[in-house]
């Protein structure tokens, strides 16, 4: 094993590509060694670190131990075919799979370590694992309803963070978040059925990411709400992840596992 922890980081001219490279460098851990944007893009050879160029797909002659990946599912499954022939770790923060998409990842990554998780600040984190056990110390007789807001430009809803924290209440609760969880209310809707799992999603501006979780009853109100205010904190999040990572075997890990919650 490299004394330092080889970085990878795919889709290094976005948002968030750049704070992983920002993170990656300002840890004296890791290193990164490779960069990579989608072919055509602007950002193709540019230099991000001292001989890292960013190419357009990764390349085995430069040795990787980890790969951090915050893209989208049809890149980050081929990123993960890159893994396992070359038996890389992964590092996913990539939302928005569907039920067939993960499995065709997990499936990829079987014999891989692996972190995957929807948000990777320890904060949310702390507020996964605070929300759970409310859920269990209130159960149903507290209605829950989660509400999350994002910049204009995210594409997926609800968000990854607002569904783990609803599966946090259903796994609290003992119940299945996909027969509970109520996710478009319009028109005549009826009373609100005990046991619901509430979600609802708010988009404009350049919000970063706003997590409210509510238990509500009719004497008391239980509200646990993260408010990131820098994407820095989920791409050191990542880099902690990628650094604990090359030291485990493989299998598939969470944030939560990382911080030995």
């Amino acid at each position: 094993m490299s004394d330092v922890t080889r970085v990878a980081v795919v889709g290094a001219g976005g948002r968030m590509g750049g704070m992983l490279i920002r993170a990656v460098a300002a840890d004296a851990r890791c290193r990164l060694v490779a960069a990579t944007e989608r072919a055509g893009s602007p950002h193709l050879g540019a230099e991000v670190a001292d001989g890292v160029v960013v190419a357009d797909a990764l390349s085995s002659d430069q040795p990787i131990d980890v790969i951090i990946d915050f893209t989208t599912p049809s890149a980050t499954l081929a990123h993960a075919k890159f893994a396992a022939d070359h038996g890389v770790a992964m590092v996913i923060g990539t939302t928005g799979f569907d039920a067939d998409g993960l499995a065709r990842l997990r499936t990829l990554l079987a014999r891989q370590p692996v972190v995957m998780a929807p948000n990777f600040s320890v904060g949310v984190n702390l507020a996964l694992q605070l929300v759970q056990q409310t859920a269990t110390v209130l159960g149903e007789e507290y209605d829950a309803e989660i509400v999350e807001a994002h910049h204009r430009h995210k594409v997926d809803a609800p968000s990854g963070t607002a569904l783990a924290l609803g599966r946090a209440v259903a796994d609290g609760r003992g119940v299945d978040l996909e027969q509970r969880g109520v996710f478009s209310r319009h028109g005549v809707t009826g009373a609100r059925k005990a046991g619901d799992i509430g979600f609802a999603v708010v988009r404009g501006g350049n919000i970063v990411g706003d997590h409210a979780t509510l238990f509500v009853s009719d004497e008391e109100q239980v509200e646990i709400r993260h408010v990131a205010h820098d994407r820095m904190v989920f791409a050191k999040g990542a880099v902690r992840a990628a650094n604990w990572l090359i030291r485990q075997p493989q299998g598939w890990y969470t944030m939560r596992d990382v911080l030995g919650l």
